[in-house]
This record gives structure tokens, C-alpha cells and sequence, in this order.
């Protein structure tokens, strides 16, 4: 060491602080480890601790790659920095060396690995099937019905499942459910989810989409067949008669040559056809009259030109299929086999199909006796008043108020009668009129408040409603 000191004593000044310089830099090299080193450590310490647990330890194993020993062994400041391959990478997370943060990359791919995994099957309802024996057909166990069940939307649905409805199931890899989905209906889709907190449900609505679909009919034979043939539904074709029920008698005033167009809705949902919605406009041709009619924002139906289609009165109380017997003040009676005035009208349909008022008022008569068996009055004002016999129940008590269209009873064959059949009078200042030919009060017109907005409604779909039938009628011919 002496010798090393004279030696330095003997160069220039400029040599002896260079090289001690040098050396200082080099012990500073020496003695202060790097981060890699001292992950290295880490790692060394790790896997001979968990050497030294024994048998009560977890063994644990990490394959070191020789160039990072090698980078290592070589001063920092002489280290070129090399990025780690896939490999590396892979090492260094299963060794979970230094708690390296794994990049958001990796995650999004983990994750996508992970929804990869899972399995879904559908499960359909059989008869006597409950959610615990489909649950238990679908590999869950009971912990899982009960958790499920205390979701309240859960409780209220999937404890009245019925055959032929069916449950969407997913589980990973482990077996362990995920999600199950419910179709409430068309739209709708109960979502139970399971996460670390348990169970947690919501109801995912489909968007609906309503568009506006032409349908035109000319009556050859029947309004139900000319209908049907146009690709009208039996409810449309019904809604149809009602929305007219109040000036054509469907049973008897149609005739071959009568025709009719419509503008209707229909609703999608994601694309997929739903179901029918409401009649928008409708124009009807009976016996070279037409009559018009449009859906307005409050639900009812107005002429174009803004007049209600609702009348005081109904034309006919009840869905008849034929009459059996017309007003005739000198009709031969068909029990007593005398002649005797027939001051109503009998409209045939099946025994206990609904009666019903054929205007707002008040129930002045509800009884039985002998001849008109089961019957029902109604005074509506000062002007007029209906009658209704024969009925089988009777559903109104004498001094009860009644809206139009209300049912009061239900069509039989009581009182003195050779079938079932409703016999109906239409009473105007005490005098018998015929319920089919009278003329029935106007209806009142749209609030003036409402007229400007309906009339630009109108309008518009009506003028559309034209356009379609004569398209229709070019492409015809």
C-alpha cells in the first residue's frame, strides 16, 4: 500500500486527482446496488423464505433468465437497456417480482379472456317445475334460490314461472353462475348479476319503434273475410267495427262493393316486429256514404272535421250475429200466434255475451217477471229511454248510474221466449222507434281549444291515407 501511495506522489498533480477520481466513482459503482439487483434480492428472498416454511409452506418456483443475472453482474453505467421480450414479461408477472403494475392492456385482455370463458344455456320451464328443481337441473345449488329470491323484483317474477317460459344461465369456468336472465315480456328482461357483494338486479328495456303501416279492403262476400284477406288481425278488424259501430250496423248495412282504408301502427323493437298498435286513420265506404275517422292525442276518434265518432247512443247494445226479428208495429206473434206489434229489435248471439248500455244514464228498472224475464230500463233524459229484456243475469240495481258501454247483463232466453236473443227498445218521448233506422243525436264537435291542432293532424294523414290508396290502385292495375 506504501508503495502504491509513493508511486501516486511521483505523477503530476493533474494525474494523482484524476485517478483518484476514478477510483471514487468505481467504489460508488461497487458498494450501491441497482434496482434490478435489489429486486433480485427481493425475488431471492422471497423464494428462500418460502423454502424455509417447510411443510406448512407453498413452494414456489421462478425461472430467472441468464441475460438479466448477466445484467446484473455489470455496472449501471455501463448497462445498455435492452426492452424485456413476452417471455420476460410473463416471468417477471408470474414471479410477481417488485408487485409490478400490470399495464390497462393487459387487463382489457384478461378481461376478454375471462367473458370468453363463460358459458351460457337456455333453461325452459317444464310442467311442475319450480326455480329450485330448475336451478338444480342447471347445476346450482339452493344457497343460490334462496340469495336469488330475496331481490324483490326476483321474488315477484321468478316464483310464478310457467311452462314454456324460459331462464338464460350463465356461469364460468368454475361452475359458478354469473347471470340469469328473465324475459318479462317482449321488451323487458329481468338481469340478476352476481358480484363480490352478492346478487344485484335490474330490468333492461328494449327501444321501441312505431311505424305507420296502409291497409286497404274491398267487401266482395263479408267484412270479416275482405278484412282478413288485406292481412288484418281479428282484434284490428274489431277495433275497426267499433270505431265505425256508432253510424254502420256491421250485421246488416254492409254490402259488396263497401270499401275501406286504414292507417295503423306497428312496433318494433331492435328491428324485430312486436306488435300492433292503434288505428290512426280510417275511412269507411257503406252504401256510397263515407265516414271518416282519426286518432287523436286524448285517445278518441273524431270525423275529419273534428266531429266525435262517439254518439249518445249506441246503434246495437250487444256483438249480435244476426236479428232474429225486426221492429213491426203488426208482427205475428211466434208463441201466442196473434197479431201484436214487435216495438224492438231481437238480436241472436250466445247465451251470456255481454249487454251493454247503449248511452250514459240511470237504471230506472231492474227486475224479472213472467214475460220479459230478466230486463233492465234505462232513462237517459227526458227524450229517450232503452229497454232490454230476456237477459240471463242481470249486473245493474235499480237507481245505479251507467256510462255508455257499460255491461249490465248478459244475453239469455228468460221471460217468454222460443230462444236466446236480446230484444232491445229504443224509446223517444214515449214512443217506440226503430233502434236500427232512427236517427241518433250528433255527436259534439272537438274543444275549439284543440280544433287548429287537430285539424293540422288530420290533415296531414289523411292526405296521406289518399296518396297510399292510389298507389295501391296503380300498381293494381
Amino acid at each position: 500500500m506504501g508503495k502504491v501511495i509513493t508511486l501516486l506522489k511521483l505523477l503530476p498533480k493533474m494525474h494523482q486527482i484524476l485517478l483518484c477520481c476514478i477510483v471514487l466513482i468505481t467504489l460508488v459503482v461497487i458498494l450501491i446496488p441497482t434496482e434490478d439487483a435489489n429486486a433480485s434480492k427481493n425475488t431471492h428472498s422471497q423464494l428462500s423464505g418460502s423454502l424455509d416454511l417447510g411443510r406448512g409452506g407453498t413452494q414456489q418456483s421462478s425461472d430467472i433468465k441468464s441475460n438479466n443475472t448477466a445484467q446484473l453482474k455489470t455496472p449501471l453505467a455501463f448497462r445498455t437497456p435492452t426492452p424485456p421480450s413476452n417471455t420476460q414479461q410473463q416471468v417477471i408477472t408470474n414471479a410477481d417480482a417488485g408487485d409490478t403494475p400490470t399495464p390497462e392492456s393487459s387487463i382489457d385482455t384478461l378481461k376478454s379472456e375471462q367473458a370468453k370463458k363463460t358459458h351460457t344455456k337456455h333453461f325452459e320451464v317444464k310442467s311442475g317445475d319450480t326455480l329450485a328443481s330448475l336451478f338444480n337441473r342447471a347445476g346450482l345449488s339452493s344457497r343460490d334460490v334462496y340469495e336469488i329470491t330475496q331481490l324483490p323484483k326476483a321474488k315477484k317474477n321468478l316464483l310464478k314461472i310457467m311452462p314454456g317460459e324460459s331462464l338464460i344461465i350463465i356461469k364460468d369456468e368454475a361452475g359458478e353462475l354469473v347471470q340469469v336472465n328473465y324475459h318479462l315480456d317482449p321488451i323487458s328482461t329481468l338481469i340478476i348479476d352476481k358480484n363480490e357483494q352478492g346478487y344485484a338486479e335490474h330490468i333492461a328495456q328494449k327501444s321501441v319503434e312505431s311505424r305507420n303501416k296502409f291497409a286497404s279492403a274491398t267487401i266482395n262476400n263479408n267484412f270479416w273475410n275482405a278484412g282478413v284477406n288485406a292481412g288484418l288481425t281479428p282484434n284490428q278488424l274489431m277495433q275497426l267495427a267499433t270505431i265505425f259501430g256508432w253510424d254502420i250496423d256491421f250485421a246488416l248495412d254492409i254490402r259488396a262493393g263497401d270499401n275501406f282504408s286504414i292507417i295503423f301502427e306497428e312496433e318494433y323493437a331492435d328491428g324485430e316486429f312486436l306488435r300492433n298498435g292503434n288505428i290512426l286513420a280510417a275511412e269507411f265506404s257503406n252504401q256510397g256514404d263515407r265516414y271518416t275517422a282519426v286518432r287523436y292525442t286524448d285517445g278518441n276518434y273524431y270525423s275529419e272535421e273534428g266531429r266525435s265518432m262517439r254518439k249518445a247512443f249506441l246503434r246495437s247494445p250487444v256483438d249480435f250475429k244476426y236479428v232474429s226479428s225486426s221492429f213491426n208495429p203488426k208482427r205475428l206473434h211466434p208463441v201466442t200466434g196473434q197479431v201484436r206489434a214487435h216495438r224492438g229489435v231481437d238480436y241472436v248471439a250466445a247465451v251470456g255475451t255481454p249487454i251493454k248500455a247503449a248511452g250514459k244514464g240511470r237504471v230506472i228498472k231492474s227486475a224479472y217477471n213472467q214475460y220479459n224475464g230478466n230486463y233492465v230500463f234505462i232513462k237517459h233524459n227526458d227524450t229517450y229511454t232503452t229497454k232490454y229484456l230476456h237477459l240471463k243475469k242481470r249486473r245493474v240495481k235499480q237507481g245505479a248510474t251507467v256510462k255508455q258501454g257499460q255491461i249490465i247483463g248478459t244475453l239469455g232466453s228468460t221471460g217468454r221466449v222460443t230462444g236466446a236473443h236480446l230484444h232491445y227498445e229504443f224509446i223517444v218521448n214515449g214512443v217506440h222507434r226503430n233502434p236500427r233506422t232512427i236517427k241518433l243525436p250528433k255527436s259534439l264537435p272537438i274543444a275549439s281549444s284543440e280544433k287548429s291542432k287537430f285539424m293540422s293532424l288530420s290533415q296531414a294523414i289523411m292526405t296521406k291515407l289518399q296518396q297510399n290508396k292510389q298507389i295501391q290502385l296503380a300498381s293494381s292495375q
